[in-house]
């Protein structure tokens, strides 16, 4: 069986902050909807559900993630996700500029969960902390 990866989603607290976030990065809004019944209750298993969406996508165009905010039923606020937790975990973008990419989500409070590392001089990488908790990886290929 050929397998595709169409999307990774993330339920955010706020849609335009989020989609603000990732567009400053360099993603692309290609779409947005509001979605709701009696098929999407049955796909995400929860009855009722109503969520504003945009799907944004990478200017290589081969990543699309795909940012939803729940109007219905409300969003549950959890503790916001650490590295070492089971479940999911980060998006992760290539950057020409990790610097730069640092600016821009510095505009938006985002800032490195420790520092910037180097990994065996081919990747200068940091984790920020993004909108609503989320972890975003951002590296700079050296080589």
């Amino acid at each position: 069986m050929a397998i595709k990866l169409e999307n990774v989603g993330i339920a955010v607290r706020d849609l335009e902050e989020a989609i603000a976030f990732f567009t400053d990065l360099g993603l692309t809004v290609q779409g947005r909807a509001t979605v709701s019944g009696e098929w999407a209750e049955t796909a995400v298993g929860l009855d009722g559900n109503t969520v504003k969406l945009a799907m944004l996508i990478t200017p290589d165009g081969h990543g699309t993630i795909e940012l939803f905010e729940y109007l219905r039923p409300d969003a549950i606020e959890t503790e916001p996700t650490r590295p070492n937790e089971i479940g999911m975990h980060r998006v992760a973008f290539s950057v020409p500029n990790l610097d730069e990419a640092l600016e821009i989500a510095a505009r938006h409070g985002c800032h490195p969960l420790r520092g910037v590392a180097t990994y065996e001089g081919q990747f200068k990488l940091t984790y920020v902390r993004g909108p609503s908790g989320i972890i975003v990886m951002l590296a700079e290929a050296l080589t």
